[in-house]
């Protein structure tokens, strides 16, 4: 029988004594990346591409409109212990913004991911004071964009994981595309003349330039303004002009309006979209043979395609 060396034979025994044994790995272990992002869409992104190197905390929490938004006490002091911060831009939440970039001027390492889309595909709405659409997500493409500075910012705060979170975010990418692609052939199962997309606020048009939907909201793309009675008849009287089968609520806006239009026009509520935020972690749905969680983002945008598709055909 082989037999240790006398020398490597009493190292190991004093080891096992001591306590030398650890778990594999364990003394090579570092502590998570600490960071924080203001929505769901943001964190969910954050964490698909730092995997198990990052410990994201999101300051909102599912079915949270980040429009009206106001940061707690406690929301000031995670920002001020995170060694990055992520925050989508484009004014989406709102005054919160305007601290977060404050910060970003001081030193901080603040990222507005959506700063990563070209101008030239960001939509402009009239009555948004000039601003940007902020709903970018909404199109798997234009979402795919906002990987590259959410990974290098984590590489910059953490060198060592580079190639890990390069790893990742082509990965998503890829998924991403997939996506789209899905989404795609899934609307287009919808005859062109119903393909009519009527929300709570505008924060589709993304979606539906992606996906050749016309998009018709009660209210714009902030939730600030309240819908009036003018916008609720308006959108009524479009229901039953060109005959839309259904409505939608949105998972964080209050359902009232569209409640209110179709009993007027006489339209079934297709079922609830996610907007601005994305549901509960784990939150399971099934549609097409295919079961999937609406707390990421891969899973809401599945449920917001198939809803739609559903209802309309």
């Amino acid at each position: 029988m082989h037999r240790l060396p006398t020398f490597a034979h009493a190292f190991t025994c004093l080891a096992l004594l001591l306590g030398f044994c650890l778990p594999t790995g364990a003394a090579s272990a570092v502590p998570p990346l600490r960071v924080v992002a203001t929505t769901t869409l943001v964190a969910d992104l954050v964490r698909v591409v730092g995997g198990d190197r990052v410990q994201v905390q999101s300051l909102m929490g599912p079915g949270v409109d980040p429009h009206l938004y106001k940061a707690s006490a406690g929301d000031m002091s995670a920002l001020g212990s995170a060694r990055v911060i992520f925050f989508t831009g484009l004014k989406l939440e709102g005054r919160m913004e305007d601290l977060l970039r404050r910060m970003g001027q001081r030193g901080r390492q603040v990222v507005a991911v959506a700063d990563a889309i070209p101008s030239d595909q960001l939509l402009r709405k009239e009555g948004a004071e000039g601003h940007p659409d902020p709903h970018v997500w909404g199109d798997p493409r234009l979402w795919s964009l906002a990987i590259t500075p959410v990974r290098d910012s984590l590489t910059a705060a953490d060198p060592e994981g580079a190639a890990a979170y390069a790893a990742r975010a082509a990965a998503y990418r890829t998924q991403l595309d997939t996506l789209h692609q899905w989404a795609a052939s899934r609307i287009a199962t919808i005859p062109k003349p119903q393909r009519v997309l009527i929300t709570s606020h505008d924060a589709f048009a993304y979606f539906g330039r992606a996906y050749e939907l016309d998009v018709v909201a009660v209210q714009g793309i902030s939730t600030v303004a309240e819908a009036g009675l003018a916008d609720i008849t308006r959108v009524a009287d479009l229901v039953k002009q060109r005959g839309v089968k259904a409505v939608f609520v949105e998972s964080s806006v209050p359902p009232g309006t569209i409640q209110r239009i179709s009993k007027d026009a006489g339209a079934r509520v297709g079922g609830e979209l996610f907007s601005d935020a994305l549901g509960t972690p784990g939150e399971m749905h099934e549609a097409g043979g295919e079961r999937y969680d609406v707390g990421t983002y891969l899973g809401m945008l599945k449920h917001n395609v198939n809803s739609v598709a559903d209802a309309l055909r």
